[in-house]
Order: structure tokens, then sequence, then C-alpha cells
């Protein structure tokens, strides 16, 4: 029977104009992932290898910083990371929840396809909207322009 208290997985798709060799490091390598989605990374990509983010606080997530810890589970480059989420301060348990990223060749650029499971029912507006403007930050991060243009 399944968990009453787990949702279904969060899916989000965006397409990025640059090659998936050039996108899969924005998720394995610090000083790429700080440009986007944390202020502070610390990184093993490999199987059972770490990952710890620090997330700042803002105007929208007052509680911050936020420390999320996992650890991989698949790195296959430069096409899927699989890792597990979860934070030591709110409602996300580390290693409770698993993003999956699978990065496809299109359109000379990378089909980026992520899917969050496992979260608790109280997290998955906060992800599901966080997860979608992360998305943009990544891809105006990977080609080089501000957020919005």
């Amino acid at each position: 029977m399944p968990d009453a208290t787990q949702t279904d997985a969060i899916v989000r798709e965006i397409h990025i104009d640059a090659r998936p060799e050039t996108v899969f490091g924005f998720f394995t390598e610090p000083d790429k992932l700080t440009r986007w989605l944390a202020s502070e990374a610390t990184l093993d990509p490999r199987p059972g290898g770490i990952n710890h983010q620090t997330h700042p606080g803002g105007p929208d997530n007052p509680g911050g910083p936020y420390f999320m810890r996992g650890e991989f589970v698949e790195v296959e480059p430069p096409s899927r990371v699989v890792f597990t989420w979860g934070f030591d301060n709110p409602e996300v348990d580390p290693d409770a929840s698993t993003v999956e990223v699978t990065l496809t060749p299109e359109d000379g650029g990378t089909r980026v396809r992520l899917v969050h499971s496992g979260l608790p029912q109280s997290e998955l507006a906060s992800h599901s909207d966080g997860w979608t403007e992360m998305l943009e930050r990544l891809a105006a991060a990977v080609e080089g322009r501000s957020r919005g243009t």
C-alpha cells in the first residue's frame, strides 16, 4: 500500500541551447552548480559520493539557509545523473527523496528532464514551483545570459 504522505513525482522539462556535455557539468561541478542552484556545494559525482548544497533563504523562504544533504546514486556522463535530496533543517529528511536528471540531445541543444520523487505532500508545491524557477536559472547560467533574457 502506498504511503499516504508521499506524492506523485514532480516532472519538469526545459530545452537548453548547449550540448549535453556542457549541461552535465552544471549538475556535477561545484563551480557550475553554484551559478544556478546553490550558494555553496561539495560534490563527489560518483555512485555513493556526497552531494551537499547550501541554499540561501530569501523573501519567499525566510527560514534559510537550507542545508541539502544527499548522495549521488547514478552518474552517467553526459546523459544522466541521479541523486538523493533532503535537508538538515526543513521538512524533507536527508536522502528522503530522489532527483533524476536525463539529458537528451535535441535541436542542436539539450532536453533536460528532471523528475523529483519521494517528497512528502507538504513539500510538493514549494518544490514544484522551485524546480520550475531553478531550471530557468539553469538555462540562463548554461547559455551565459541573465534570467529573463
